[in-house]
């Protein structure tokens, strides 16, 4: 299988004061292309930092992070941004929604960043809004939808540009145990049926069983690579 993600000796610095936080330290992790990934470790540990790099949301501060080929950590503002838009979908753990629009216009909002038409916009979400088995619920705002259902949108709002990667933080850490196993499940199901390549924090050791292998960072290093059982059925 193809390597998707390739971090090579990836470091991570921030200042506080005076004084420099090493949260990340040389790093070195491939992730196959259709890979579902699931880091874990205690707080602190550098989990979303990765995360975060991994996405483009942040920059490194030593090493190198290639994705599909392209070494986003020599990207600019205004390419990583363009790069994350078509590239990457965001799950975060407390959802993230336009509480005054409706699920359909919240799907829709990353096309707005594309010259795709009004009508094509609005067939995307519309496709995107059945694959997570919302459709009959399009026109219902965030307020009208239980927490499972608004996550449901939120994955709805990641795939719609269909990127080859999404990243998921904490993902199911607002909901309850059926809810968050309706969400994983779907996870698994956008990664063994459409390819998508996930890579998720999670404190949660069951959650962390849908996914194909877990990694364990602990102080700013990978310390552990479990291999699963190739994740729930």
């Amino acid at each position: 299988m193809a390597t998707l993600i390739k971090i090579k000796d990836l470091a991570k610095t921030y200042a506080r004061g005076k004084q420099k936080v090493e949260v990340l330290h040389h790093v070195n992790l491939d992730i196959a292309e259709g890979d579902f990934l699931a880091l874990m470790g205690p707080s602190g540990s550098g989990k979303t930092t990765l995360l975060n790099l991994i996405g483009g949301l942040d920059t490194p501060s030593a090493g190198s992070i290639s994705v599909g080929g392209q070494r986003i950590d020599q990207l600019g503002g205004g390419a990583l941004a363009k790069w994350r838009a078509s590239n990457v979908g965001f799950v975060f753990q407390f959802y993230n929604l336009m509480p005054m629009l409706s699920a359909q216009r919240n799907v829709e909002l990353p096309l707005l960043l594309t010259k795709l038409s009004a009508a094509q916009r609005r067939k995307n979400a519309a496709i995107a809004l059945q694959l997570v088995g919302l459709a009959d619920r399009a026109g219902h705002k965030p307020g009208e939808l239980s927490g499972g259902q608004q996550q449901r949108v939120a994955i709805a709002r990641a795939i719609v540009s269909d990127p080859s990667l999404l990243v998921c933080d904490e993902p199911t850490g607002d909901l309850d145990r059926q809810s968050a196993e309706d969400v994983l499940g779907l996870l698994q199901q956008l990664n063994r049926e459409h390819g998508k390549t996930i890579v998720m924090v999670t404190h949660d050791p069951k959650a962390a069983e849908y996914a194909s292998h877990t990694l364990h960072l602990d102080k700013g290093t990978l310390v552990e690579q479990a291999l699963a059982c190739g994740g729930l059925p």
